[in-house]
């Protein structure tokens, strides 16, 4: 699956891309025969309020036909982030293939 990624007030080193690539590959196992038009990635890093300290958002936009999936997190790790986003995504296309065949069954 070709991901684009966005990062917004930090660096996208390699590690971080090839980390992304690695858990939506995980996540697109779960697609099966579900072709995927656009993935979109953004990572983000915030300053929360005084006694926050660094917050990082992951955010996916997961389009497939005549639905867009869309899930974002926030974490004070990028990594457990970028994990959580994945884990969501990955229930949101089961519920959507379930959906489709629930479709093709007539219920």
């Amino acid at each position: 699956m070709n991901i684009k990624i966005k990062a917004t007030k930090l660096e996208l080193t390699e590690a971080i891309r090839s980390y992304c690539q690695e858990k939506m590959d995980m996540a697109s196992k779960y697609l099966g025969g579900v072709k995927v038009l656009n993935c979109d990635m953004e990572i983000e890093k915030s300053v929360g309020g005084q006694r926050k300290g660094e917050i990082f958002r992951a955010e996916v936009n997961l389009e497939v036909p005549r639905k867009l999936l869309r899930v974002e997190k926030t974490e004070k790790d990028l990594y457990k982030a970028i994990d959580k986003v994945k884990d969501d995504l990955e229930m949101m296309i089961k519920k959507y293939k379930e959906k489709l065949i629930d479709k093709k069954r007539g219920k």
